[in-house]
């Protein structure tokens, strides 16, 4: 079994950053992907971005340029820096863990961008 702590979520204004962190504990395997998705009410849950143990990444379109994702390997530890966020970026973002014994979700933490 694998745990995701998360924290960094809140509420911000149009065009302001907020951090995301996220850390993995329990039967960690040294190769495994990372990182968050997202769910706005009455919406799918969507891919936002992910890092492998390699470092390899894959955005969201929509956020790509806006969103870096990235991860302390020593720490079993995943970010998320946003910045310049907007209205439409709000909702529950979720930790996500990947390796050969399955997958793994965080509780959640609520994003706000206020307009």
């Amino acid at each position: 079994q694998v745990q995701l702590v998360e924290s960094g979520g809140g509420l911000v204004q149009a065009g302001g950053s907020l951090r995301l962190s996220c850390t993995a504990s329990g039967s960690i395997f040294r190769i495994n992907t990372m990182g968050w998705y997202r769910q706005a009410p009455g919406k799918q849950r969507e891919l936002v971005a992910t890092i492998t143990s390699r470092g390899g990444t894959n955005y969201r379109d929509t956020v790509n340029g806006r969103f870096t994702v990235s991860r302390d390997n020593a720490k079993n530890t995943v970010f998320l820096q946003m910045n310049s966020l907007k209205p439409e970026d709000t909702a529950v973002y979720y930790c996500n863990y990947q390796q050969f014994s399955g997958t793994y979700w965080g509780q959640g933490t609520q994003v706000t961008v206020s307009s």
